[in-house]
């Protein structure tokens, strides 16, 4: 059995408060875009989980979500097989696009089919809470309101077919340190969500561009000015505006036609030399 697994922005991140034991509270708009990874499944006789990638750098222990979700799984439903995980890396790693949870999701929902357990999504979502915050909606997957830690999520209208340029810099950002730096009393500005929501509704692309907000760039892109200077450039190269994904680095930017994505494509990867450039869309 195999799957693709989809990779997300966030078109609004804030942070609004902190939990006792030290997670911060989110409320979010996150997004599905059409880059994934393929995750492919089969049982072995020999009761292991055994994880290849086709990237020699991404660990293939417990350390990899997917792994970890296999895991967690077998030992949910009390599962004796063992099971081969293929991954087929196309998302980049420590980018912000959620590249490990949605490798994660993948496997539940293909181990929930391929072993007849029948789990409902709800079971399902309480399960991938337990490998990460993203992973629950990377199940979901589409347009939706994330708030708690990442756990409450609320369907929203598609906002389908929306032209996007994603920039992953050459090296990664650890969402821990970048939670861990963020002073909470120090937000001054906060993300207008009922506003996004809104506007995303009408399918108004400048709107939603104009007004999308990160509450971590305040964090990441004091530490790496190399992102402000793409997220510029970006925006000279034609962008109706440019944002960071997630905890970063990634840069994605929204663009009213394919034309004008096509030439900040090759500006930024002319000037960057960056391999991990792509175009894609919105997807549901």
């Amino acid at each position: 059995m195999k799957k693709k697994a989809y990779a997300k922005i966030n078109i609004a991140l804030d942070v609004v408060g902190k939990r006792e034991d030290g997670y911060h509270l989110l409320k979010m708009i996150m997004q599905t875009i059409d880059l994934y990874d393929i995750i492919e499944i089969k049982k072995n006789n020999i009761e292991n989980i055994n994880l290849t990638c086709n990237k020699h750098y991404i660990p293939t222990d417990e350390r990899n979500l997917a792994y970890k979700a296999a895991k967690i799984f077998k030992q949910e439903f009390n599962v004796k097989s063992g099971i081969d995980i293929d991954i087929k890396k196309n998302i980049p790693v420590a980018a912000g696009l959620a590249g490990g949870s949605t490798d994660a999701a993948a496997v539940l929902e293909l181990m929930n089919k391929l072993f007849k357990i029948n789990a409902n999504r709800y079971k399902l979502e309480k399960l991938a809470l337990k490998i990460g915050a993203d992973v629950p909606y990377c199940i979901k997957g589409g347009t939706a309101l994330c708030e708690g830690i990442g756990e409450k999520i609320t369907p929203l209208e598609p906002f389908n077919n929306k032209i996007l340029v994603v920039v992953k810099p050459n090296f990664g950002v650890s969402t821990k340190d970048v939670y861990n730096a963020l002073d909470v009393k120090k937000i001054y500005k906060h993300a207008n969500i009922d506003g996004l929501i809104e506007a995303m509704k009408k399918q108004n692309i400048i709107w939603v561009a104009k007004n999308m907000k990160n509450v971590l760039e305040n964090v990441t892109l004091k530490k790496h000015i190399i992102l402000k200077n793409i997220k510029d450039d970006m925006n000279k190269m034609g962008a109706i505006n440019s944002m960071m994904s997630g905890s970063g680095p990634t840069i994605f930017a929204f663009f009213e036609d394919m034309s004008l994505a096509q030439k900040c494509y090759e500006g930024i990867k002319e000037k960057y030399k960056y391999n991990d450039i792509y175009i894609t869309r919105t997807i549901n």
